[in-house]
């Protein structure tokens, strides 16, 4: 989390293939928070649409799974998200 604060980012972007990603985007989301950031969190990895809800809940901005496969579309959401932040 202090690197987020350090760097001023924008966007997070984690890659979680173990099946852990409830937990470990959950801790981030709140460490997040918890320092007064509003970086956005987008989540890539194997994650079932019912856990994709609840991390949409958590307040992840984005979710992509093996079916997003289109680079191009993925960079116009975090290039929107970015924006969405100016």
């Amino acid at each position: 989390m202090a690197t987020a604060r350090d760097e001023d980012v924008d966007v997070i972007g984690l890659s979680i293939l173990s099946g852990s990603h409830l937990a470990l985007v959950t801790r981030i989301v709140d460490g997040l928070r918890a320092g007064g950031l509003e970086t956005k969190v987008v989540v890539g990895g194997i994650v079932p649409d019912e856990d994709a809800k609840e991390l949409r809940g958590l307040g992840v901005a984005a979710v992509y799974t093996p079916k997003d496969f289109s680079l191009a579309t993925i960079m116009d959401d975090l290039l929107g998200l970015v924006e969405s932040l100016s």
